[in-house]
């Protein structure tokens, strides 16, 4: 890497980020919860040090929210609207630090601003937002460290945040391994030749070693999800041809030669970054990781291109005043697809918004899901256990299922299933299951209804079957262990 001046910080970035921030808190309290934030909040009330299917730190920033206020989603939705805001605010401090100035920083920070990807996990609560941002604030710090004046004690607080990554989402690994192997490649290697390097393996040690000893108390269930979403069990999982195709939609279409000369730009003068970049592309690819998973990686790579852009947008008002026009229609593209600012009639059968943006028929139709399913048990099965298919079912029904008192629910899907089975050989109310599925361990399935939200949009839940079981053909405590579904 070159020794490259830093230019001072323009207020734009802030000024950016701070409208950005606004949008988002305005548009988080429309439409409702998405499955993952009800399946947060349900972990949050039974705190642990790890889950089959993630690490602790979501769920206790979904107690922490919802002790203040149990059913506001604009606050639970905070630290999403803090940590998309924290990747822009990166976004313009890695140009500052590539040597960019005012016009690269406000080009890097208004372009994570619009990007699909920032404004998608930014708008509700999740590992990946969480992810984005401590991504963002790694890649600035490591940026930073081979400076003449650069304080090797920076390292302490990238062990510390590289800690909590892991408490946030255990992929995070895999990108710092790519950076460390591709610094210590091609350089600069001194970076490590210092005292607070060890010690920064042995803080990141110490905050993630909770979790990684639940997780091998409990036969490493991590790794059998991640297996169980390479081959597509996830909502949100992609085809290998449709992880290199999304990457051309996480920043958005038309700003794909900007973040492409980013590239092009770090080869030259900072290689490491780029080779990360290429491993990691490599390395999700063969893994058949999800699309957003290379996430984390654009914000710099957005900032080199508006650095190596800079020299030819300064003085040059139209140039810049088309790539400002550029960046505005692709925020307005973002937030018309991936945050709830058209009225929810848009998703109704067929829509064309939920076709590119399936995650935004994910947060309707809880509060009408939970009504049918109290009205079905109050007139067939009063007395009967609720048991789903998957964990957004059970966590929204213990969510909304209060005002209607209804039991705490079961399921066979992720955490739900450790989490334990319905009593005895109870009755049991089957939400979401194929009849095939329930035959296998019910003597009796009887198909009452199918789930309706009332809507007429198509999600996940809409048309699944609601099935009574009056007799299992085992306890249930016997059948769970061969009932369990990851994904």
């Amino acid at each position: 890497m070159r020794e490259r001046p830093v230019n001072a910080s323009g207020g734009e970035t802030y000024w950016i980020a701070g409208i950005f921030a606004v949008l988002l808190t305005a548009l988080s309290g429309r439409y409702g919860y998405h499955r993952d934030e009800l399946y947060f909040l349900a972990a949050g009330r039974r705190l642990d040090w790890g889950y089959p299917d993630q690490p602790p730190l979501v769920p206790l920033l979904a107690r922490a929210m919802s002790a203040i206020d149990p059913n506001s989603v604009l606050l639970l939705r905070l630290p999403a609207t803090l940590a998309a805001t924290t990747v822009v605010i990166c976004a313009g401090l890695a140009a500052r630090e590539l040597g960019g100035g005012r016009v690269a920083q406000a080009v890097a920070a208004g372009t994570m601003a619009s990007a699909a990807v920032v404004a998608g996990a930014g708008h509700t609560l999740s590992t990946a937002d969480i992810d984005l941002a401590v991504w963002s604030v790694l890649i600035l710090l490591v940026l930073h460290l081979p400076r003449p004046d650069a304080d090797p004690r920076w390292w302490l607080v990238i062990g510390a945040l590289a800690g909590i990554g892991v408490q946030n989402k255990a992929l995070i690994v895999v990108p710092l391994a790519a950076l460390a192997f591709s610094l210590l490649l091609v350089g600069p290697r001194e970076v490590f030749a210092t005292r607070y390097f060890p010690l920064a393996l042995g803080i990141a040690a110490v905050i993630s070693a909770p979790y990684v000893v639940w997780q091998a108390r409990n036969g490493w269930p991590q790794w059998a999800l991640s297996r169980a979403i390479a081959g597509g069990s996830s909502g949100s999982s992609n085809s290998r041809i449709g992880f290199v195709l999304l990457q051309f939609g996480l920043i958005g279409v038309l700003l794909v030669p900007l973040w492409a000369f980013g590239l092009w730009w770090l080869w030259r003068r900072y290689r490491a970054f780029a080779v990360a970049y290429a491993m990691l592309f490599v390395g999700y690819l063969v893994m058949v990781g999800k699309a957003y998973y290379l996430g984390g990686m654009y914000p710099l790579l957005v900032a080199a291109g508006a650095v190596g852009l800079e020299p030819r947008l300064s003085g040059h008002r139209i140039r810049l005043a088309g790539l400002t026009f550029v960046i505005a229609l692709n925020a307005v593209f973002s937030a018309v697809v991936f945050l709830p600012v058209l009225p929810m009639s848009v998703l109704r059968d067929p829509s064309a918004l939920l076709a590119i943006n399936r995650e935004a028929g994910e947060t309707v139709g809880w509060p009408q899901f939970t009504a049918q399913i109290a009205d079905v048990r109050a007139h067939s099965a009063p007395d009967a256990d609720l048991l789903t298919a998957n964990y957004g079912e059970a966590a929204a029904l213990e969510h909304f299922g209060g005002r209607y008192d209804l039991p705490t629910p079961y399921s066979v899907h992720n955490a739900y299933w450790w989490w334990g089975p319905p009593p005895g050989a109870h009755e049991v109310l089957v939400l979401g299951m194929p009849a095939d599925r329930v035959s296998r361990f019910c003597v009796d399935p009887e198909p009452l209804e199918h789930l309706d939200n009332g809507l007429n949009i198509r999600n996940l839940e809409q048309g699944r079957a609601i099935i009574l079981c009056r007799t299992p053909r085992r306890p249930w405590a016997e059948m769970w262990p061969a009932m369990r579904q990851l994904g």
